[in-house]
């Protein structure tokens, strides 16, 4: 053996033992915090809590992200393939690694898709931070964490709640969190009750959730659903002919979102969410930490009758469109000079926004954020 071969396989075996430790010192969080055994198999997500009114119906929410979980049983089937085709064709066969996309991905510099399985998506959904950094090597690390999560995640859970788990944590487009906020939002429907081309839009969405959004961009989401589709027809969820017939229909939305701006009452569910923040410092959850109103997905009933509310506030819609006239008749409102030597009110307006923290966890520029606040977007402007 001559010595070039000698210090080959010793630069090699030095190498792989220098991974392998890396890969331990990982798991045992030597670039930061790891999950625990019982975190990943009790895994969290913040989720939303609801307002109802006296006959049940759903009056709003607060939230720091609009999530409302859901079970399989009660997910689309047409939802569920139109994800593992698009997002992860070889998703029941790998144990939370794709090696053959991660060969691709490696030899193409990324340039032919990623190499992230649905597996690794839902570990970063729930455990990864700032995942949207353009540092090369942080993102990097934050991959190989990603990946060691992913396979924990497949011992500890079926394929089927694998899925589920990711659905539940995934991001849409307009702020949105999880399957039955997003078929709700975009479709005001259960997630059960989508249709494969309104599956198609929504899993569209998760790649890019801004670039895709239907409501604002409609041609690039039409787009995202043809190629989801293609793909369905790719591993035989679908023929041709039905792809075919699905890619000449429009995309119909039914576009309503609650929140603390939005729906029924709002002034009144503001002044409720003070005193339910009063009422989460005085209550302790079972592990002895106090209730969060943004967190912890709680359920408010309250006595507000729906009809007389909607009654009051059609009266004060109506005083609104003469209190209009007056103001639009003030002279700095018919110049356009209202908000002149006010422009860092604007700014923070901008950066308080829903849209603003969408687009800054995407990962884009603050400049690029604040061109999308100039492009003309149909919008209400008052909640009453």
């Amino acid at each position: 053996m001559t010595n070039a071969v000698r210090i080959f396989w010793k630069v090699y075996f030095i190498g792989l033992g220098i991974a392998a430790l890396l890969l331990i010192g990982m798991n045992y969080g030597l670039f930061g915090k790891m999950p625990s055994i019982e975190d990943i198999e009790n895994p969290s997500a913040s989720l939303a809590s609801q307002v109802y009114a006296q006959d049940g119906n759903l009056m709003g929410k607060y939230y720091l992200e609009d999530r409302i979980n859901v079970k399989y049983r009660d997910i689309s089937k047409h939802i569920v393939e139109a994800l593992v085709a698009t997002e992860d064709e070889r998703f029941y066969e790998h144990s939370g690694i794709d090696l053959r996309s991660l060969m691709r991905a490696a030899k193409g510099l990324g340039r032919d898709g990623g190499a992230s399985t649905i597996t690794m998506q839902t570990a970063k959904n729930l455990f990864t931070e700032n995942w949207s950094t353009k540092n090369f090597l942080l993102r990097g690390i934050q991959k190989i964490k990603e990946s060691i999560i992913a396979i924990k995640l497949e011992r500890a859970f079926t394929k089927e709640e694998i899925i589920t788990l990711y659905l539940n944590t995934v991001a849409f487009s307009d702020n949105v969190f999880g399957i039955r906020n997003a078929s709700k939002t975009f479709f005001q429907k259960e997630p059960d009750r989508v249709t494969v081309e309104e599956a198609a839009v929504l899993i569209g969405m998760v790649n890019a959730p801004s670039l895709y959004n239907p409501r604002r961009n409609p041609k690039l989401s039409m787009d995202r659903r043809n190629t989801v589709l293609n793909q369905m027809v790719r591993n035989n969820y679908l023929n041709e002919v039905e792809a075919a017939t699905l890619k000449m229909k429009p995309i119909v939305l039914n576009y309503k979102k609650l929140d603390e701006t939005n729906g029924l009452g709002p002034y009144f569910r503001m002044v409720l969410g003070e005193e339910m923040k009063r009422w989460c410092k005085e209550h302790k959850k079972s592990n002895g930490d106090n209730y969060d109103l943004y967190r912890d997905g709680l359920k408010i009933y309250t006595t507000i009758n729906t009809r007389m509310q909607l009654y009051a506030e059609e009266a004060v819609a109506k005083h609104m469109s003469y209190l209009q006239k007056i103001l639009n008749s003030q002279q700095n409102i018919k110049t356009g000079s209202v908000w002149k030597d006010y422009e860092n009110v604007i700014q923070a307006a901008m950066k308080q926004s829903e849209r603003w923290r969408a687009l800054s966890k995407e990962g884009l520029e603050e400049d690029e954020i604040k061109k999308t606040f100039y492009q003309k977007i149909p919008m209400k402007v008052f909640a009453w």
